[in-house]
């Protein structure tokens, strides 16, 4: 059993947590207070750290540093959970090596997702996907959307396996024939589009503003759950 440790000084947020990862077979330990962070980190021996920036006593990016910079648990992930929402204090947690940043107020089904990824990038396997509550197994040949399955085609599943471990990247449509279809296929570069309209609409997405799939005007496609569409 993975053990997830959390520094928050919301005792409300600790029960609804401690509820919800015991459910996906985790173990919670949990302090109130960032004093003695490092002490409590060593004695308890988390997986994995689910951190908060503004605590009684300490900061949470201090906290962050100190383990950074000690030799027991300088690889321990951590995912900052915080309502510091602007770009900087984003960019100053993942700096000092946070491993994820997530804004509160958050879905606690997306707080699971991102916590099972860093655990399994831990652990090795790479037989997952998870971007957000969108999930790709590998293995399974399995894509769940908030936990529901989807019913891919084996083209549909490839191309999203494709876009997925590539996130932010842009591909042209030839690229994206020769990697998914195949060098040696017959198909014409409209076959891209059907296809991304049609993983669309399975994504349950709005084609005037998409969430997962993007389209790149004059080039291609590009997998970015962080892209602002306006």
């Amino acid at each position: 059993m993975k053990t997830i440790a959390l520094i928050e000084d919301d005792p409300d947020l600790h029960e609804l947590l401690r509820y919800n990862l015991e459910r996906e077979g985790f173990r919670l330990v949990g302090s109130e207070t960032g004093q003695e962070a490092i002490s409590f980190l060593l004695k308890s021996h988390p997986d994995l750290l689910v951190l908060d920036i503004m605590l009684p006593h300490t900061d949470g990016l201090e906290i962050c540093k100190s383990i950074r910079s000690h030799p027991d648990l300088i690889d321990l992930p951590i995912i900052f959970l915080t309502a510091r929402a602007g770009e900087t204090d984003r960019v100053i947690g993942l700096e000092l090596g946070a491993n994820d940043y997530l804004v509160k107020p958050f879905f606690v089904r997306e707080l699971i997702a991102r916590i099972k990824l860093q655990v399994r990038q831990k652990s090795g396997d790479h037989s997952l996907l998870v971007h957000g509550e969108l999930e790709l197994d590998r293995q399974r040949f399995e894509v769940r959307l908030s936990g529901s399955k989807l019913g891919l085609t084996a083209t549909e599943f490839r191309l999203l396996e494709f876009l997925m471990s590539r996130p932010s990247r842009v591909f042209t449509r030839d690229e994206l024939l020769d990697q998914v279809w195949g060098h040696d296929r017959n198909v014409a570069e409209r076959a891209v589009d059907v296809c991304v309209l049609r993983l669309r609409q399975k994504l349950g997405e709005d084609p005037s503003n998409p969430r997962w799939v993007h389209s790149v005007r004059g080039f291609g496609y590009t997998f970015d759950p962080e892209r602002v569409m306006h």
